[in-house]
């Protein structure tokens, strides 16, 4: 298969670049792979074609220096950067900076990242395509007294968003007048410290939703989606499962979701893989957008096992200048997958980190068991990442052959010598609320509460 690229450079670690490398290789593409000098003796540092070490730990001195990456880039003649997820990978300068050095970047342009990374401007340019978006303002609040009047249209409780936020952080639930002034003017000093810009807006506060991304990919002339993905288990905005299809989807929600994430791509003409992310209410059965992730989601593989589509070979060779070869007709879904992030972290402890070192591993198999991870016996968490060391995705041709193999899966899995979210995920499995399907972005809350109570 060719791929259009010789070489791509790596520019991230852990179980992402390890996927990574395995498709450049199965596509013939050279793997050069940065890291810093905590990552000098991981499993895909070792399995790269090449490893050139960029800096120590901190991240803000190897994985998010843009230079180093870019001059590694350059001095080994890479075709092109893929950012994996998180890191560098949203990040408009740094895309930009590769434009300039003529450096390749598996993603979209620096221009469509900005604008997507803007939720004002992505809500305006979902507006445009047909999109339906939350009630609220139409573009940035300036002042208390735009803010008062935004919420008067509005109703309370409202939420207030940083236009630059993401992943969970930036946002401020106001459930009265009376504190809207300060909430306001706290949110955006937070937004400013937190990302450089103080921009925020107002959006009604939907209570009882479910989280409903869909995934597209685009040569810049095709566009396809490869159906959705139900997110809703989640734990402080922070995805715990994952699962394709959604439990609750009717086909016609179903297929006017996939149309409107299609429009959207075309309205901003993007390119390669990304994740349109909607709410979806419960209670009236009506859908919005409310961001655009531009790079691969971490829950990826779930749309994998359903589709059969391998996501990151068809980044490759998009970036590689290759169009599409499939079609919308061609993409058959199939089977129900999901997914469980498998952190370093003890659920009985606030999920406090636990970092150490794997004494022991024992990896689940068998029939539909796919398990994503970098992580091997004699294996160093290091306390300076994020703390997902692994994602077991499960298939089965129902919602409920999924669950069961889910949880044989997690019982095979044994991961000694440091507490991980694998017991803890076989619990949120096991309990009668998520095998109804029937539940909301509270259910992790409300599952953490009645723990010990008859949680299962």
């Amino acid at each position: 298969m060719s791929a259009g690229l010789d070489s791509v450079l790596i520019a991230n670690r852990g179980e992402i670049a390890l996927r990574v490398i395995r498709a450049c290789r199965e596509l013939g593409i050279r793997s050069i792979l940065v890291h810093s000098e905590a990552d000098r003796d991981a499993l895909p540092t070792r399995l790269a074609d090449q490893a050139i070490c960029i800096g120590p730990a901190p991240v803000n001195l190897s994985y998010r220096n843009a230079t180093a990456v870019i001059s590694a880039a350059q001095a080994s003649g890479a075709d092109a950067i893929h950012p994996g997820y998180g890191f560098m990978s949203e990040n408009p300068d740094f895309v930009a900076q590769c434009e300039e050095e003529g450096v390749g970047f598996v993603g979209p342009s620096a221009e469509i990242i900005r604008r997507m990374g803007d939720k004002i401007e992505a809500k305006k340019i979902a507006r445009r395509a047909g999109v339906p978006t939350v009630p609220g303002s139409d573009g940035a609040i300036a002042d208390p007294d735009e803010a008062s009047r935004v919420a008067a249209e509005v109703g309370f409780p409202l939420l207030i968003k940083a236009a630059a936020g993401g992943g969970g952080r930036g946002l401020r639930v106001v459930e009265s007048a009376e504190t809207l002034a300060r909430d306001l003017a706290e949110i955006m000093a937070e937004a400013d410290v937190a990302f450089g810009d103080p921009s925020v807006y107002i959006e009604r506060y939907l209570t009882d939703i479910r989280h409903i991304e869909i995934q597209v990919i685009s040569d810049g002339s095709t566009t396809l989606h490869l159906g959705e993905r139900d997110c809703t288990a989640q734990r402080r905005n922070q995805k715990l499962v994952e699962e394709a299809p959604s439990p609750v989807l009717d086909a016609a929600t179903r297929e006017g979701l996939a149309r409107a994430a299609v429009a959207l791509c075309e309205e901003v003409g993007y390119v390669n893989a990304g994740t349109v992310e909607f709410v979806y209410d419960n209670v009236s059965g009506e859908y919005f957008f409310i961001e655009m992730n531009t790079r691969i989601q971490v829950e990826h593989p779930v749309t994998e096992m359903v589709s059969g589509i391998d996501l990151i070979k068809l980044q490759l060779q998009i970036a590689g200048g290759l169009p599409l070869t499939i079609r919308q007709e061609d993409v058959s879904l199939r089977g129900h997958a999901i997914e469980c992030r498998i952190n370093a972290e003890d659920a009985d402890r606030g999920f406090a980190p636990n970092p150490g070192t794997v004494r022991q591993l024992r990896v689940p198999g068998g029939f539909g068991v796919r398990l994503d991870s970098h992580i091997e016996q004699g294996s160093t968490i290091p306390p300076y990442y994020d703390s997902m060391i692994g994602k077991l995705i499960c298939w089965g041709q129902t919602r409920d052959e999924a669950i069961e193999r889910a949880l044989r899966a997690l019982g095979e899995l044994c991961i000694d010598g440091v507490v991980t979210t694998a017991d803890f995920h076989a619990e949120v499995l096991d309990s009668k609320q998520f095998r109804s399907g029937e539940f909301n972005t509270g259910f992790i809350a409300e599952f953490m509460e009645g723990r010990g109570n008859d949680a299962h």
